[in-house]
């Protein structure tokens, strides 16, 4: 679990239900109050402050550990992709940007989901030189956006392995290559990153892709996929404790779900409907999120 994550999550177990209000941000606000906003935002989006709190994430040294900052990325992307007509006005109040901060704009644009996010990257390429390299390698597509990731790498089909075999030469040497495909599976920051973009949009669509990591919580294929599987379905058990809208939305997938995922996500609710009785204390709130690798099957009302 990502430390971002994992406070965020946090917060929501304790507070109040109806704490739905998004109060305004003071660039001077420390991180914790930041995180509570970006939890909030999107039952009262506050899109005039976003940049102000941007600005607290950078002043904070947020994206120091890129692979620690996914659920601020996640959110900034969402902010840029939420509201188009102004995309480039919100992208340009968050400048100037410290120099090794620069790729999370970068991302953060290719992430959006805007239909004309490549000329948006190419109208501000000239604020971040040192980023040219980046930028380029997303506008040629060698770098994936969001969506284009994939949940796992292809497994090669038998064809493909024969053809290996056969077209092989048996005397070259043979070169160890460093595997550098992202995907879901292999990225635990990037389950983070849809989090980020549900809190700056209501989207379901970054929903709809974590419920397809959910069977990945039994894998016992690889320690990454039962990792990556686990946090998804840690997650949304917690943050489903105070979104009544994510239940509601979670319970309405149920029947159009393959059993594979149909089954944690009634295990997902469960936990929800349990935790929401007891997460009224800090107390509470940590015994919910402790236990999430001991759910039991509980029948939840169709």
């Amino acid at each position: 679990m990502r430390y971002a994550a994992l406070v965020i999550s946090m917060f929501l177990l304790i507070q109040p239900a109806n704490a739905v209000a998004t109060p305004e941000i003071d660039p001077r606000a420390s991180l914790s109050v930041v995180q509570q906003w970006i939890y909030n935002y999107r039952a009262k989006p506050d899109y005039a402050h976003v940049p102000a709190a941007v600005r607290v994430l950078f002043h904070a040294q947020s994206f120091k550990e890129p692979e620690n900052s996914g659920i601020y990325l996640g959110f900034i992307a969402g902010a840029i992709g939420s509201n188009p007509a102004k995309a480039e006005q919100l992208v340009n109040s968050f400048f100037p940007v410290p120099p090794e901060d620069e790729w999370v704009i970068v991302r953060a644009i290719a992430y959006s989901g805007l239909p004309d996010w490549r000329n948006l990257l190419r109208r501000v390429a000239p604020k971040m030189p040192g980023r040219r390299v980046m930028i380029d390698s997303y506008l040629a597509g060698t770098l994936p956006t969001l969506t284009a990731i994939p949940l796992e790498e292809a497994t090669p089909g038998m064809l493909e392995k024969l053809r290996g075999v056969f077209t092989k030469n048996p005397f070259a040497k043979e070169e160890r290559k460093l595997n550098t495909s992202l995907t879901f599976a292999g990225s635990q920051d990037l389950l983070d990153t849809l989090w980020g973009y549900y809190f700056a949009t209501g989207s379901h669509a970054p929903i709809l892709r974590i419920m397809q990591m959910l069977p990945w919580s039994k894998s016992r294929d690889t320690a990454d996929r039962l990792t990556v599987g686990s946090m998804a379905r840690y997650t949304l058990a917690s943050y489903a404790v105070r979104d009544a809208g994510l239940r509601e939305f979670l319970r309405s997938e149920l029947a159009r779900q393959p059993a594979a995922i149909k089954a944690p996500s009634i295990s997902v609710l469960a936990q929800a409907a349990r935790c929401g009785v007891s997460a009224s204390t800090i107390a509470g709130a940590w015994r919910c999120g402790v236990v999430w690798n001991a759910w039991a099957p509980i029948s939840i009302p169709m």
